[in-house]
């Protein structure tokens, strides 16, 4: 078992789950059960799959729960794609989203490659 939390993979979702609140903060109200409710809940399947897969006791589970995690990422990626589309939130952050999402899939995929071997 390894400690997730040493983990960048998790780190970094851990982060990007945290911009995303920040993000959703500031979309309008109407939308608190809408898209910020499916982006808050994407954000937080990433950090929470690595973890939870992190206590298998083999790699194939393990990399069952990584792509779990890759899957809500990309899911992400296209909430946050939408956002972006009505200009819901801060660019700045929008931006800054975009560009840990893309590190963190091309992360897990690296990570999913190495523990297959």
């Amino acid at each position: 078992m390894l400690n997730f939390k040493n983990l960048k993979i998790w780190q970094k979702g851990f982060k990007i789950a945290v911009t995303t609140y920040k993000l959703t903060s500031m979309f309008p109200k109407e939308e608190k059960y809408s898209i910020s409710s499916q982006m808050n809940r994407s954000a937080v399947s990433v950090p929470s799959n690595i973890a939870e897969g992190s206590s298998r006791s083999s790699n194939k589970d393990y990399n069952r729960f990584l792509e779990t995690a890759l899957g809500s990422s990309f899911e992400l990626e296209t909430q946050l794609t939408i956002a972006q589309a009505v200009n819901f939130g801060s660019k700045e952050l929008r931006y800054e989203l975009f560009k840990e999402i893309d590190q963190e899939q091309k992360m897990l995929l690296a990570f999913m490659n190495k523990i297959k071997e």
